[in-house]
C-alpha cells in the first residue's frame, strides 16, 4: 500500500503493519538521511474520506522513541518528500503509535502511516521544519545571489565623511541597494514565480 524513498538507497516497500490501520518502515542509518519521501504504491487507495498522517520516530538519549509528525498523503496527494535532517532532536507531541511496543535500535528511526479522518489530518500541525520548500532551485539560487550580492556591496559602504572625492567614480547610496533587495524580497513573498513572467 506504502512506499518510502531515501536518495541513494533502494525504494522500500516492506513496510510493517501494526495494527489494522497503522502502518511502519524501518529506516537504518537514518543520521545520515537529510530527506525522505513517503508515497502510495496505487494499489489500493484510502477509503473515502481517510488518508494517511505520515509520523517520523528516532530514539531520545533516554532510550525512549519520540515521534514528530510530519504531515499527511492523501489519494489526492499521494506523495510527499520531507526533510529530516532538522528533526533529529527535541521532543515529540501526541502519535497514534504511542502504546505500541514497536522495537527500535539507536540507529534505526522509523517513519509511521496512521490512517485517520482527511477532517483529522487537516487540523493536525506538522512539525514545520519538515515541509520541503516550494520554490524551485532557479529561484533559491536567484534570492541567494541576491543576498551575496547586497552583504558584498553593503561590505564596502562608508561614511561621507570617509569618502575622497573622485570626479570619474560613480557613487550609490547603500540604502538605494538596501531598498531594492528590500522591494525584491516582498515581491518574492508575493509571488515567488514573479520574474518569469
Amino acid at each position: 500500500m506504502f512506499g518510502c524513498l531515501v536518495a541513494g538507497r533502494l525504494v522500500q516497500t516492506d513496510v510493517q503493519q501494526v495494527a489494522e490501520d497503522k502502518f511502519v518502515f524501518n529506516l537504518p542509518e537514518y543520521e545520515n538521511v537529510n530527506h525522505i519521501v513517503v508515497f502510495m504504491l496505487g494499489t489500493v487507495p484510502f477509503p473515502d474520506g481517510m488518508g494517511g498522517a505520515v509520523y517520523f520516530s528516532y530514539l531520545d538519549t533516554n532510550g525512549v522513541p519520540v515521534w514528530k509528525l510530519l504531515g499527511f498523503i492523501t489519494n489526492d496527494k499521494p506523495s510527499v518528500i520531507f526533510k529530516i535532517s532538522g528533526l533529529k532532536s527535541g521532543e515529540g507531541g501526541q502519535h497514534p503509535f504511542g502504546m505500541m511496543a514497536l522495537p527500535q535500535t539507536a540507529s534505526v528511526a522509523q517513519v509511521g502511516v496512521s490512517i485517520e479522518p482527511l477532517e483529522q489530518l487537516i487540523q493536525q500541525t506538522p512539525v514545520a521544519s519538515a515541509a520541503v520548500s516550494a520554490v524551485d532551485s532557479f529561484t533559491q539560487f536567484t534570492q541567494k545571489m541576491l543576498e551575496s550580492l547586497c552583504n558584498f556591496a553593503t561590505s564596502y559602504g562608508v561614511t561621507q565623511s570617509q569618502m575622497t572625492p573622485n570626479p570619474s567614480e560613480i557613487f550609490i547610496p547603500t540604502s538605494v541597494v538596501m531598498k531594492w533587495y528590500e522591494n525584491f524580497q516582498r515581491r518574492m513573498a508575493q509571488n515567488p514565480n514573479f520574474w518569469k513572467t
